[in-house]
Order: C-alpha cells, then structure tokens, then sequence
C-alpha cells in the first residue's frame, strides 16, 4: 500500500538569510541539512529550495561541489557569465541546470528579476526543476517533492488527493515513485529531491 504525506509549506515557515557571498538575501521554502548543522547558515547544506531576487548584477556565491537549477519566475533577461561561457536565463519559466562551483556573474539585461534556486550536494542526492502547466501530469520519482505556486494559486491532484496552493505557498509530497500529480489550474514548480 502507499503511502504518501502532504505538508503544506505556508510563507511564515520560509526563512531569509543572506546569501553565502553576502550580496543579497534568499528566502528558503524548504532544505535539508546534515545532523547538527545550523539550518540558517551554508555549510552542511544537503539541499535547499529558495526564491530570491536578483536587483543588480553581481558575483555568484561560490557553491562548489553543488548542483544549482534555477528559473526566473519575475521578470526576464538574466545571463550568467563564466570564463568557459554564458548560461542563459533571459526566458521566464525554464529552468537551467549549472555547475553551482562556476565562477559566474549576473547580467540584468531587462532590470530586476526573481528566480527560483534549488541547489542540491551532487554527492547526496540527486534533483530536478520542472514548470507545471494545467492539465500537465508527472509520475513522482521518490523521496520529495515540493509543489511551489510562485504566483497565483495551483490546483493539482495527488493520485486521489484534491490539494490546493495558494499563491506564494508550497507543498511537500513524500511518496513512493511512480504516484501521479496533476496540475488542473495554476502554473507552478516542481522541485524534486532524491537521496542517493
């Protein structure tokens, strides 16, 4: 039989702190870290799925040995520079999967943005980013997931269950693989966090 367990994620259990470089501030929605490291701080970290904003150009935090997938859910037009490249984030809504240990500047070509982060230890788990459109269907894969609604709210269906997320919340899914979720109404993000 499977089982599977829903936690609402609301905004007042999102917690902000600075970026690891000091240069502006993420609120995380949800993360793991390893036993008896401090939730609020960077090292330790297994996972974490944040939204932040991005206002100027600038530095990225030097996240070596992580794995980083982003989206802009605000706004368009950001590019990240590296010496070997740039990765491009100028369309809203597609997430990007990098190196999080790239030495990387931010290119505002549009002004301000917000993006949405998860960043994963590549040695501990292993993690994808996906846009969920109305009527769009996914088997989950295990471990968790979390169902962000970072604008309006997302309407979905988790194998029987009728779930809603208001705009801004989120949602925690712990199931086995292959239980079914359906978005009906709603654009919203799928985080989704193996252990290895």
């Amino acid at each position: 039989m499977t089982t599977t367990r829903l936690t609402p994620l609301p905004p007042e259990s999102f917690r902000s702190k600075p970026w690891k470089n000091g240069g502006g501030v993420t609120v995380d929605i949800a993360d793991a870290t390893a036993p008896g490291a401090d939730p609020s701080g960077w090292e330790g970290m297994v996972w974490r799925l944040g939204r932040t904003a991005i206002v100027q150009p600038g530095p990225f935090s030097d996240l070596t040995g992580y794995e980083r997938l982003q989206a802009v859910i605000v706004g368009s037009g950001l590019v990240l520079e590296g010496s070997a490249g740039a990765i491009d984030l100028r369309l809203p809504f597609v997430p990007v999967r990098y190196d999080g240990g790239l030495p990387l500047v931010s290119r505002l070509e549009n002004g301000p943005v917000e993006v949405v982060n998860l960043i994963v230890d590549r040695a501990l788990c292993s993690a994808d980013l996906k846009v969920m459109e109305p009527g769009e269907a996914v088997a989950l894969t295990g471990g968790i997931s979390i169902l962000y609604a970072p604008g309006e709210a997302v309407t979905a269906r988790c194998d029987d269950a009728e779930v809603t997320v208001p705009g801004g919340h989120a949602l925690q899914i712990v199931a086995e693989a292959g239980v079914s979720l359906t978005v009906e109404a709603g654009q919203g993000l799928l985080a989704s966090i193996r252990l290895r």
